[in-house]
C-alpha cells in the first residue's frame, strides 16, 4: 500500500503503486506516479523503459528492480528541459522518486557514489545514509533566465520511505541537475522514462 510522504518544502529526483498526484511538491508533497498511470491519463508502456522498451516493460514496472547496475543514457536537445520539482512514495516492494520536467527529455546518469556534495562548490552535503545514489541530468536546469528557482525548497527532503530516506537537491550548475538519493542500504534500481508529461522515474528496490 501507498503512503504519501511527509511535506516536503520542495518536491514540486531522481532518479522509478498506486493513486499519483501533481506534477510537483511545494509544501505539500504528493505521491509519486503509479508504475501504470502517469498523473491523470494512464501511462503508455511504449514510452517507458531504461535503455530499450520491451513488450513487458509495463509489466517489469510493477515489480521491485532487480539490477544494482550503473546507468547512462545520452541525448541532444534542442533546447534544456528544466526541472521542476520532485516527488516520492513508497510502493509494494519498491521505492519511487519522479523528477519532474518542463521540456524534453534530457541525458542522465544513474551512479553510485561514497557521499554526496552540492556541485560547483563541492561541499559535502550532511546527510548520513548506507548508500547513496545520484542521479544527474543533462542538459537540463532548474532555475529561469531570470535566475529564480524553478525547483522550490530543500536542498534535503525527508522521505522516510521503506529504502529511501531523503531526496537531495545536490546542484543545478553548468547546465546540469544533479539529484541525490539517501538509502538505507544500497538495492536494485531502475531508471523509466514517461511522458505527457515528461519525467524521470527512479524505483529503488526495500
Amino acid at each position: 500500500m501507498n503512503r504519501t510522504l511527509v511535506p516536503l518544502a520542495l518536491v514540486p529526483v531522481l532518479l522509478f503503486a498506486a493513486g499519483c498526484g501533481s506534477a510537483t511538491q511545494t509544501a505539500t508533497p504528493s505521491p509519486a506516479d503509479t508504475p501504470t498511470t502517469a498523473t491523470t491519463a494512464p501511462a503508455d508502456p511504449s514510452s517507458t523503459s531504461t535503455t530499450s522498451p520491451t513488450p513487458s516493460a509495463a509489466t517489469a514496472a510493477l515489480l521491485p528492480p532487480t539490477s544494482t547496475k550503473e546507468v547512462e543514457v545520452d541525448r541532444t536537445v534542442s533546447t534544456q528541459p528544466i526541472v521542476t520539482g520532485a516527488r516520492f512514495a513508497e510502493h509494494q516492494g519498491f521505492d519511487r522518486v519522479v523528477i519532474d520536467l518542463k521540456g524534453e527529455l534530457p541525458g542522465y546518469r544513474a551512479r553510485w557514489v561514497s557521499e554526496l556534495v552540492q556541485d560547483g562548490s563541492g561541499d559535502k552535503v550532511d546527510v548520513k545514509g548506507g548508500a547513496y545514489l545520484q542521479l544527474t541530468i543533462t542538459p537540463a536546469v532548474a532555475h529561469t533566465e531570470a535566475g529564480q528557482s524553478t525547483w522550490k525548497g530543500g536542498p534535503i527532503f525527508q522521505a522516510q520511505l521503506g529504502n529511501v530516506q531523503n531526496v537531495v537537491k545536490v546542484g543545478d550548475f553548468e547546465g546540469v541537475v544533479s539529484v541525490g538519493v539517501v538509502l538505507d542500504r544500497k538495492a536494485p534500481f531502475r531508471v523509466l522514462e514517461q511522458k505527457s508529461p515528461n519525467r524521470l522515474v527512479v524505483d529503488i528496490s526495500h
